[in-house]
């Protein structure tokens, strides 16, 4: 297959790709440079909290990756996730697609902590912490580093009920994954590259027991495995890796599901042998693995940049878990 056409995001900002580090310039009011004077240590401090969690537990990686793409598809990359509930105030975290699932903001607090310290106060959102942490997660797991824009300001609000609805379900069909993807201005070709995140981390029983029990187009050798761990009934919580090597950032993802071998049925509905568009996106990515690299980091900042809060909206928390 053919290179895929250049991500729409070169359409709002200029890409520049060297090897594979994506650099970017400023874009809607987020800058690369945004703390350079402000707190140059910022940036340094979460990228070594961040390794040094992912070394305490590797599946921290992901789970870290994760809480930025949950935060994203709610309204935009706000830190709303990061709010707990009160008796006055329903927030994300119990929402159905994080409830016993979203995972690490001990380890975001330990990054607010340790930022505000370094930076004699509180200077770096909540939100940004999210994206940072998700870079260098991806780079600590032996993935690209790209350069994350940064200046985002903080939520002073969430919305369950936004969470329920926008977050992609692993249940779903190609074509509901490619709307809720359309929803938040981004293409079939970031849907396929950003689900390749799913190259590391772990997931529960419950999130793709019915793949393994009904679904035809899977592996048969594969799914007897996997109800050897994965009962009928019972055993929700227990763990399985998204791919055969869940801690390290590469394209075995895309070779599973050309295998059929995909964990979620979410995840094998991006090949399914028919010829189609993200069948060919599979194959290239799978046969191409720097490609996938500087592509992943292009839809990491295009999805990054989706409705930011800047200049005076919002706040920057003091507590990542509660508004100022």
């Amino acid at each position: 297959m053919a290179a895929p056409a250049a991500n729409s995001y070169s359409q709002i900002c200029f890409i520049v790709v060297l090897a594979t580090t994506v650099v970017l310039p400023s874009c809607a009011q987020l800058y690369p440079d945004f703390y350079d004077k402000a707190c140059p240590q910022a940036l340094p401090t979460i990228k070594k909290i961040v390794e040094q969690a992912i070394e305490r537990e590797p599946r921290m990686g992901a789970s870290l990756l994760r809480l930025h793409f949950h935060d994203c598809f709610v309204n935009g990359c706000d830190g709303s996730l990061l709010l707990d509930d009160t008796p006055d105030f329903t927030g994300e975290k119990t929402a159905n697609p994080n409830r016993n699932s979203v995972r690490g903001f001990e380890v975001v607090d330990e990054i607010k902590a340790a930022v505000n310290s370094v930076c004699y106060g509180n200077v770096v959102s909540c939100a940004d912490i999210l994206a940072v942490a998700a870079r260098d997660s991806v780079a600590a797991l032996g993935g690209p580093s790209y350069q994350v824009l940064v200046g985002r300001r903080d939520a002073k609000t969430a919305s369950k009920n936004d969470a329920n609805n926008n977050i992609p379900a692993p249940t779903l069909e190609f074509q509901g994954l490619l709307s809720k993807f359309q929803a938040q201005g981004l293409g079939q070709e970031d849907l396929v590259v950003l689900s390749g995140a799913h190259t590391i981390g772990l997931a529960r029983c419950a999130t793709f027991r019915d793949r393994i029990y009904n679904d035809t187009n899977i592996d048969s050798g594969f799914a007897g495995e996997l109800r050897m761990k994965c009962p009928r009934s019972g055993g929700d919580n227990n763990l399985q890796p998204l791919d055969d090597t869940s801690t390290s950032f590469d394209t075995e993802y895309f070779d599973d599901l050309l295998e059929q071998k995909g964990l979620l049925h979410s995840d094998q509905q991006l090949f399914k042998g028919d010829g189609s568009t993200s069948d060919g996106l599979v194959r290239y990515y799978n046969d191409n693995p720097t490609a996938f690299w500087e592509d992943f980091g292009v839809s990491m900042i295009k999805m990054g940049n989706l409705k930011p809060l800047t200049g005076t909206n919002g706040e920057i928390r003091m507590n990542c878990r509660k508004v100022n």
